[in-house]
């Protein structure tokens, strides 16, 4: 996805930097093996735009530390921590707002400096990043085993190459694709 928005040379005024941004997606999976679908997360509605600063910190596999509004108050920006999984829509947006600055910054936020961003990211890395989020991708476990180093395009293929050895698409769900070095069982036809 190309960002169609003012290039350096033509940055717009008042601008305080870019940000990654998402929206939050129609229904996210929680609960056992992802089974319990809802609309939006507990603290966001459907929709809701969340502002994901540069990590910091890392909170855990494929969770980012966000800023938006809460369902209950849309005028106050909140930090959370969210699911990657449940965002959608990633993109780069520009930051005109003080408060939005303040809760970007969070603790490192300085009151001498209300309109600078204490980490900020380029507008390169951040189209980077969503378009690397923007393309699907499922994890893989191969006999039980999760791999997080490896992932597959979503739908995930029937049969994956690795380390020169074949594997088999063995079932496919809400955690992901599962692959087996055992090729799926032939089905007998009876001829007539």
């Amino acid at each position: 996805m190309a960002d169609t928005g003012p290039t350096e040379e033509e940055t717009p005024d008042g601008l305080l930097g870019w940000c990654l941004v998402a929206n939050v997606a129609r229904e996210t999976a929680h609960g056992e093996s992802g089974l319990d679908i809802q609309r939006g997360t507990k603290h966001f509605p459907v929709g809701a735009l969340l502002w994901i600063p540069p990590v910091r910190w890392d909170p855990g596999h494929s969770r980012w530390p966000a800023v938006g509004r809460h369902r209950g108050n849309s005028r106050r920006y909140i930090n959370i921590v969210v699911r990657a999984q449940d965002l959608e829509n990633f993109r780069v947006k520009g930051v005109y707002s003080e408060g939005l600055v303040r809760s970007l910054n969070d603790h490192l936020h300085d009151p001498a400096a209300p309109r600078t961003l204490q980490n900020p990211w380029t507008r390169e890395r951040a189209q980077e990043w969503a378009d690397g989020w923007n393309q699907p991708r499922e994890p893989v476990r191969i006999d039980g085993h999760s791999h997080p180093w490896i992932s597959v395009p979503n739908p995930p293929p029937a049969e994956i190459q690795v380390h020169g050895e074949t594997l088999h698409l063995a079932h496919y769900g809400t955690r992901g694709a599962h692959y087996s070095r055992i090729p799926p069982p032939v089905e007998w036809t009876l001829e007539p």
